[in-house]
C-alpha cells in the first residue's frame, strides 16, 4: 500500500514553516490518538500517518530528502532514527499547548527561570482614620506581620560556608514532564523550585527558606484629602524576595470611621441640622459645624423639613487637588417634648387659631388631602 504525500496528510502547504507543521499535527493528534478513539483502527493509522509526517517534515535533513526523492529518501533513515529524529517527543506538540497559555506565568514559553529568584508577595493592610485625618491628612505609625530576608543566611538558605549541588530529581533542568493519558507537560521540579540546585546544609534559623517571619513597625504618611477604598503604596515594603530577588510593595487601603455629624460623598459633606419650630416658622439665624470651625447659617422664616442650603467650599478639598467641595446642610424641624401645661394650652390655642383659616397655612397638608382625593375617586371608577 503506497503511502501519501506527507504535506496532504498534515494538510499544509509544501513551504509550511515548523509552527504551521506543530499546529497541524497537534490538531490531527487530539482528532484521532488512540487513547480518544479505543478500538478504532482507522483512527489509530490516521495517528500514526500524522506522527510518521510531522516526524519526517520537522526534521532538515529528512525533511530535504523526502522534498527530492520522496518516501524513498527517508524510509532508510527513519530506522536509524529511531522513530525520533532530533530527539522529537511527540508529547511536546501537547505541552505547547499549556507553554502558551501559561506562558505569561513562568516565562519563556512556559519555562520556569533556572535562577530560582522570585520577586516578594505584595501586602494589603487597612489603615482605618477619623474623617478629620483624612481629611486633613496625618503621619501614623503600622504594625505588620511579614517575611523578610534571613539576617543569619543572608536569605540564600544555606548554612554560611556551604553550597549547593545539582538536583538528582530533574538533573539540574529545573523542570519536571508529568504524562497524563495523551498529554504531556512541563511543570517546576518540586524539590528544587525550578532552580536545578539544592541546599547541600540548609541554615538552621530560616530551615533553609532563606526567609523568617517578623513584625515591622512602619511610618506611614496619609496625604490630604484621601477617601474611604484609597490605597497609599510603600514600594518595596512587601515581603522580601527569594535567592535575592526584589521585595514586594505594601498597599495600605484606607478606611474612614462613621463620623457623629458629616457623612462624605466624594468632595462633598453633608450633615443634618435641628431647627426649632418657632425658628422655621419665623426665621433667624443658627450655627452650624464645618471642618474649619462654626458659621452662621440664616433660616428664612417658613423654612420646610427637608429644605437643603449649600455652604460653598466648606466640603473636603480631594487628594488629587481640585477645588474643595460643598457643605449640604439638611434642616430638621424639632417637634417640642416635654411640654408643661400652660405650653401645652398655648400651642391648642396656636393650633385651633390655625385652623379657622382652614388649609391655607399648611400648604403640604392642602396638597396631601388633594392626592388623597384623588387616589381614591380613581380607586372607586
Amino acid at each position: 500500500m503506497s503511502k501519501r504525500d506527507y504535506y496532504e496528510v498534515l494538510g499544509v502547504a509544501r513551504n509550511a514553516s515548523a509552527d504551521d507543521l506543530k499546529k497541524a499535527y497537534r490538531r490531527l493528534a487530539m482528532k484521532h490518538h488512540p487513547d480518544r478513539n479505543p478500538d478504532d483502527k482507522e483512527a489509530e493509522a490516521r495517528f500514526k500517518e500524522a506522527k510518521e509526517a510531522y516526524e519526517v517534515l520537522t526534521d532538515q535533513r529528512r525533511r530535504a530528502a523526502y522534498d527530492q526523492f520522496g518516501h524513498a529518501g527517508v524510509d532508510q533513515a527513519a530506522g536509524a532514527a529511531g522513530g525520533r529524529p532530533g530527539g522529537f517527543d511527540p508529547g511536546e506538540a501537547f505541552g505547547d499547548i499549556f507553554g502558551d497559555v501559561f506562558g505569561d506565568i513562568f516565562g519563556g514559553g512556559g519555562r520556569r527561570s533556572r535562577s530560582g529568584v522570585f520577586r516578594g508577595a505584595d501586602l494589603r493592610y487597612e489603615l482605618a482614620l477619623d474623617l478629620e485625618q483624612a481629611v486633613f491628612g496625618t503621619s501614623v505609625n503600622i504594625t505588620i506581620p511579614s517575611l523578610a530576608a534571613c539576617a543569619t543566611c543572608q536569605g540564600s538558605g544555606a548554612t554560611p560556608g556551604s553550597g549547593t549541588s545539582q538536583c538528582r530529581r530533574c538533573g539540574g533542568a529545573g523542570q519536571i514532564r508529568v504524562s497524563q493519558g495523551f498529554f504531556s507537560i512541563q511543570q517546576a521540579c518540586p524539590s528544587c523550585h525550578g532552580a536545578g540546585q539544592v541546599i547541600d546544609k540548609p541554615c538552621t534559623a530560616c530551615n533553609g527558606r532563606g526567609r523568617v517571619q517578623q513584625t515591622r513597625t512602619l511610618a506611614v504618611k496619609v496625604p490630604a484629602g484621601v477617601d474611604e477604598g484609597d490605597r497609599i503604596r510603600l514600594s518595596g515594603e512587601g515581603e522580601a524576595g527569594q535567592n535575592g530577588g526584589p521585595s514586594g510593595d505594601l498597599y495600605v487601603e484606607i478606611r474612614v470611621r462613621p463620623h457623629p455629624i458629616f457623612e462624605r460623598q466624594g468632595a462633598d459633606l453633608s450633615c443634618v441640622v435641628p431647627v426649632g419650630f418657632a425658628a422655621a416658622a419665623l426665621g433667624g439665624s443658627i450655627e452650624v459645624p464645618t471642618l474649619d470651625g462654626e458659621v452662621t447659617l440664616k433660616i428664612p422664616a417658613e423654612t420646610q423639613p427637608g429644605k437643603v442650603f449649600r455652604l460653598r467650599g466648606k466640603g473636603v478639598r480631594p487628594v488629587r487637588g481640585h477645588a474643595a467641595g460643598d457643605l449640604y446642610c439638611r434642616i430638621d424641624v424639632e417637634v417640642p417634648v416635654n411640654l408643661t401645661a400652660e405650653q401645652k394650652r398655648l400651642l391648642k390655642s396656636f393650633n385651633d387659631a390655625l385652623a379657622a383659616d382652614g388649609d391655607s397655612h399648611r400648604p403640604r397638608s392642602r396638597s396631601w388631602k388633594e392626592g388623597v382625593r384623588k387616589f381614591f375617586e380613581q380607586l372607586g371608577s
